[in-house]
C-alpha cells in the first residue's frame, strides 16, 4: 500500500511541475497571458449576438462589453497577419481592439450580418493606420493617395511579379490608379534610412548632424531692420487712415486691413452699391495709399502690403 502511495506521489510531481512551468511562461510572456485571459469569453451564437446588439443600441454598456469580449480572438487573428519584428504584437492588438469597439457601436443587427464580418473592416482599418503612423519617425502617408500606396504597394508588386511583369513605377501607378510621381516618392520614403539630427557624427565627438545644416532663419541684423521697417510702415498706415473720411473709413477697416475682411459684395450691400462700384472705391483708396507711402518710404524699402485686391 505504501508502494502505491509513493508511486502516486511521484506521478503527481511532474504534473505539478508542468503546471508551474506553464504559469511561469504565462507571467513572462504577456502575449500568452493575454491569449489565456480572452479564452474565457465564448463565441456568441447568432441569436445571442442579435439580442445583445439590440440591448447595446439601447445604451446597455454591459451588452456592448459582452459583444466586444466575444470577438477579442478575432482581433488577435487579424493582428497576427500584420505582425513584424519592428512593432509589438500587443500594440497591434490594442489598436485592433479600438477598431472593434468602434465597430460594436456602429453595428446594426437588422442588417442580417454577423458582427465578426462587419467588425473585421474596422479592426483592419485601425491596425493599418497604426502601422502607417509608426512605420517611420516621419509619417509616410499624409494624403489619400499616399495611404493607398502604403497599404497596397508591396502587395501589388508581388502580384505583378507572379504574373512575370516588372513592377515599374509606371505600371504600379496604372494598377493602383495613382500618379507615377506618388509611387516614386512612396518607394523613396519606405526605403530611406532615418537618422537623428541630434546623434553624434562619431562616437566620442560632441558635434551632431544638426550643427552642419544651414539655417533658413534671417540674420539678427536683418531681423532688426525688418522689425524697424514694419514699425515704420505701421505708423504710416495709421497716419494714412486718419486722412480717410466717409465710406473710405468703412472700406479701410472692414476690408483692407481687417483680420477677416468683408467681400466686395458685402461692402457693396453695406453702401447700397454694386460689387463693381465697391471695387472702384477700394481701388481709389489703394491709389491714394500708394502715393502716400511713395512720398514717405524709399524705393529700396518698398514692401508689398497685405491689402485685398
Amino acid at each position: 500500500m505504501a508502494r502505491k502511495t509513493e508511486a502516486t506521489s511521484s506521478g503527481a510531481a511532474p504534473s505539478q511541475e508542468k503546471r508551474d512551468l506553464r504559469d511561469r511562461a504565462l507571467v513572462s510572456d504577456p502575449v500568452q497571458r493575454y491569449l489565456s485571459e480572452i479564452r474565457q469569453y465564448p463565441v456568441l451564437a447568432r441569436e445571442d449576438e442579435y439580442a445583445l446588439a439590440r440591448e447595446a443600441e439601447d445604451g446597455n454598456s454591459r451588452a456592448e462589453l459582452k459583444l466586444v469580449n466575444s470577438n477579442l480572438r478575432l482581433v488577435v487573428k487579424i493582428a497576427l497577419e500584420y505582425q513584424s519584428s519592428r512593432l509589438s504584437l500587443l500594440d497591434l492588438i490594442q489598436e485592433g481592439n479600438v477598431g472593434l469597439i468602434h465597430a460594436v457601436r456602429k453595428f446594426d443587427p437588422e442588417k442580417n450580418i454577423r458582427l465578426a464580418s462587419y467588425a473585421q473592416w474596422w479592426i483592419r482599418a485601425y491596425i493599418l493606420k497604426y502601422l502607417m503612423d509608426n512605420y517611420k519617425l516621419v509619417k509616410v502617408g499624409t494624403t489619400q493617395a499616399q495611404r493607398k500606396l502604403f497599404y497596397n504597394l508591396k502587395r501589388e508588386k508581388e502580384r505583378l511579379l507572379r504574373q512575370g511583369l516588372v513592377p515599374t513605377p509606371q505600371l504600379l501607378a496604372r494598377s493602383l490608379a495613382v500618379r507615377e510621381q506618388d509611387v516614386v516618392e512612396m518607394e523613396t520614403r519606405l526605403s530611406g534610412r532615418e537618422s537623428s539630427l541630434d546623434a553624434p557624427l562619431q562616437d566620442g565627438e560632441r558635434g551632431s548632424l544638426i550643427d552642419f545644416i544651414a539655417s533658413d532663419d534671417p540674420e539678427v541684423d536683418d531681423n532688426l531692420a525688418n522689425r524697424q521697417l514694419s514699425d515704420e510702415i505701421r505708423g504710416h498706415l495709421s497716419e494714412f487712415a486718419s486722412t480717410l473720411t466717409g465710406r473710405d473709413v468703412d472700406i479701410w477697416h472692414r476690408r483692407m486691413v481687417a483680420e477677416n475682411p468683408k467681400t466686395l459684395q458685402e461692402i457693396g450691400d453695406l453702401f447700397g452699391v454694386s460689387r463693381e462700384r465697391a471695387r472702384q472705391l477700394e481701388a481709389r483708396i489703394i491709389k491714394r495709399l500708394t502715393k502716400f507711402l511713395g512720398d514717405r518710404v524709399s524705393p529700396d524699402d518698398a514692401v508689398q502690403l497685405p491689402l485685398q485686391g
